[in-house]
């Protein structure tokens, strides 16, 4: 099982109204935060989410929204760039670690 992050706090929203069920988010989305029930796509752990936006980018019909570089997966980026750990948010003092390192 792959490590969750912080709680409730990603911004991924799918309308499965707009959903055609072409399955492009479960193709691209690195941790299987996606699923397929009735033939179209839903959210099965929203907490898994690192907020990268790849399901976003790859929706041909706008279902799926995320404010990508705003997460986990954003804090990673930033930490490889500059050598430092990986921490969401900015607080002066470093920020609060959310990515189990």
């Amino acid at each position: 099982m792959m490590q969750q992050y912080l709680k409730n706090v990603v911004t991924l929203d799918l309308n499965r109204d707009d959903c055609i069920g072409c399955e492009r988010c479960l193709e691209v989305c690195p941790h299987g935060v996606f699923a397929v029930d009735s033939g179209k796509a839903v959210i099965q752990d929203r907490d898994m989410c690192i907020e990268c936006g790849a399901c976003a980018r790859n929706c041909p019909t706008g279902a799926v929204t995320v404010s990508a570089g705003v997460g986990c997966a954003s804090a990673i980026i930033r930490s490889k760039k500059s050598g430092g750990a990986p921490c969401c948010g900015d607080d002066g003092d470093g920020g609060s670690c959310c990515c189990g390192k």
